[in-house]
């Protein structure tokens, strides 16, 4: 999967619980859903993403979540 693919579907997860009231809340769901329902090649290409480029691209409400819960995405 090319990483502008999972860029966007980051991002429309990132659209979808930005809306919350609860910022923390937001971006610990953003995670989670990420865990869930994306398998592990995809969220290694995301984090080697981050790691690599900064996450050039990502909402800064999905780079927040990727670098808060790294630990539970990898």
């Amino acid at each position: 999967m090319k990483i502008d693919n999972l860029i966007t579907m980051a991002n429309q997860i990132g659209s979808f619980f930005e809306a919350m009231p609860d910022r923390e809340e937001a971006v610990s769901d953003i995670a989670g859903h990420i865990k869930r329902f994306w398998e592990p090649r995809m969220r290694r290409a995301l984090l080697g993403h981050v790691d690599a480029d900064g996450g050039d691209g990502l909402m800064e409400i999905v780079r927040e979540a990727v670098g808060r819960y790294r630990g539970v995405l990898e």
